[in-house]
């Protein structure tokens, strides 16, 4: 009866193992297709994709997150592209995966609060003057937050020199301080470890292409 006992065991084991490997495999495509995505349609079928796997994966926190990512990537598109008018409803369906994240990885995260800044920020570029006390400054809190919990992340501090960057110099803005801030954010990337090989890894080609620019567009 030990011996069945025993067997039973191994093999639920091995079928757990397989099925953590094929999660494994399946988040590093989907995770690897963020950097070949060039369009809001893009981006909403990995957003979709990553969906998907949450629902089958419902104690991950990742899936969710990257399919919040995939949304603001979109919405970052639409904004580059003139289309504010739809920015509000790109940022509640970031919101709604964010939720989701926060709930199974604990409201301590900084990623999460750094999507949730970048989620506020589109909402604040539907109106900036008139959102920028509302959307702008939750978009501020929760940088604020990401940066607490954890200083050294790189992403941080990419979003930070885009804001930097972005912003005209009569509201606080500088492109060359935003340049020196990109610097700041490739040093970190350099010295930033993911805690998984899944865990968030983008922004350093972001970083780089700033950083690239000729002087005369700095």
């Amino acid at each position: 009866m030990k011996k069945y006992i025993l067997s039973f065991a191994l093999v639920l084991m091995s079928l757990i193992a397989f099925a953590q490997t094929d999660y494994e495999k399946i988040m590093t495509e989907k995770v690897a297709k963020i950097e070949t995505c060039k369009t809001p349609e893009d981006f909403q079928t990995l957003s979709n994709d990553f969906q998907r796997i949450g629902s089958k994966e419902s104690s991950q926190w990742l899936p969710p997150y990257y399919a919040a990512f995939s949304q603001i990537q979109k919405g970052r598109i639409m904004m580059r592209n003139g289309n504010m008018q739809d920015l509000d409803g790109v940022a509640a369906q970031a919101e709604k995966y964010l939720g989701t994240a926060q709930n199974l990885a604990g409201a301590d995260n900084a990623e999460i609060h750094l999507l949730r800044k970048m989620a506020y920020s589109l909402r604040m570029m539907v109106n900036p003057q008139q959102r920028f006390m509302t959307d702008g400054a939750r978009a501020s809190e929760e940088l604020g937050r990401a940066e607490k919990l954890d200083p050294a992340n790189p992403r941080i501090a990419l979003i930070k020199a885009e804001d930097t960057y972005f912003t005209p110099e009569q509201y606080g803005g500088s492109k060359s301080k935003g340049i020196e801030m990109f610097k700041d954010a490739l040093a970190k990337f350099n010295a930033y470890k993911p805690k998984t090989a899944l865990d968030p890894n983008w922004g350093r080609a972001e970083a780089e292409y700033f950083l690239s620019l000729p002087a005369e567009k700095k």
